[in-house]
């Protein structure tokens, strides 16, 4: 997986002045994708923010990790229970990498996601943290889900990380680009449930933000290792899963995403029969337009228009087959 720092304008207010921390203080906030889940250890979890915070200090400054995250989250807990408790932490660095389990909701708005983010970002910029961001994969896509159900899924998911592409220009963030194929694909770095990283994929996430970082003058330590020290998750871990926790996954979603999922599922099959599905393409770039514009500053350029252009909204292709 490749990773590659949004557009930048200024450096961030750290990029020339990070010679001068006795400390690197570093916040991450989040959902179970950050809080760890799928790359446990004695004791706990530990997760790609954990595992970057290693590799950020050198022989002459040490590093303060402290994270917030917290399985589930959305984007409405990150801005409540999180980010001033971050904001209050004074980081040097701060992540911030929520939005899918938004997408898993049947209150799914991606105007209000947008606008929780962009003051999510607003406070910890102004505590003077440098953002971290990323755009994640489909989680329809990694799920296998067929056409229908999934198709769905992938415009929401295209428009939050439309919407993280936009946050991420806008606050100079080191943004980190997940959401691609081969993310998908690579079985290896995904955990048994398929919803979270394995201990590779944890891994691989914090060697590319360690890299992107390198290139900012940001990080001095170590790049943290790919190589995992659990074998990869089998088929066997999987259908443990699907016993155990799966079951209680499943019957939460049942009562909340599931019922309005199969209602859009059938609304795709409809579209598609009568030749229309491009309105509900239209649809969903209409309610992004408006979420963009709902964060876009006073005066400034038509960021948004480009953004829903120029194609982190492109909807991936979804397989037909499940």
């Amino acid at each position: 997986m490749k990773g590659a720092a949004a557009p930048s304008g200024t450096p961030g207010p750290h990029a020339s002045t990070s010679s001068s921390f006795s400390t690197v203080r570093f916040a991450a906030l989040g959902d179970s994708f950050t809080e760890g889940v799928g790359d446990p250890v004695p004791g706990g979890r530990r997760g790609w923010a954990a595992l970057l915070a290693e590799g950020l200090p050198d022989g002459r400054r040490g590093v303060e990790f402290r994270n917030f995250a917290v399985s589930g989250a959305q984007s409405g807990d990150v801005l409540d229970r999180q980010a001033a408790a971050a904001a209050a932490f004074r980081p040097h660095l701060a992540s911030v990498v929520v939005g899918v389990n938004d997408t898993l909701r049947r209150t799914f708005d991606i105007r209000l996601l947008a606008r929780r983010l962009d003051e999510v970002c607003a406070l910890l910029t102004a505590s003077g943290a440098v953002l971290l961001t990323a755009c994640l994969p489909d989680p329809g896509a990694v799920l296998g889900l067929p056409s229908a159900l999934g198709r769905p899924l992938a415009r929401r998911q295209a428009a939050v990380n439309t919407v993280v592409h936009a946050l991420s220009e806008r606050y100079d963030a080191v943004h980190l680009h997940m959401a691609d194929r081969a993310w998908v694909c690579d079985r290896s770095l995904w955990s048994a449930d398929r919803l979270h990283p394995a201990e590779h994929g944890h891994r691989t996430v914090a060697a590319g933000f360690h890299d992107l970082l390198a290139a900012r003058g940001l990080a001095h330590g170590t790049t943290p290792g790919l190589e995992p020290q659990q074998p990869p998750p089998s088929r066997a871990d999987t259908w443990l899963w699907l016993a155990t926790a799966g079951t209680g996954w499943l019957a939460r979603r049942s009562t909340d995403l599931l019922p309005q999922l199969l209602c859009l599922a059938g609304a795709e099959i409809q579209h598609r029969v009568c030749g229309t599905g491009g309105r509900l393409d239209r649809r969903a770039e209409a309610a992004l337009r408006s979420a963009l514009a709902a964060v876009q500053p006073a005066g400034a350029p038509a960021a948004g228009e480009q953004a829903v252009t120029s194609g982190p909204l492109s909807v991936p292709r979804v397989s037909m087959e499940g």
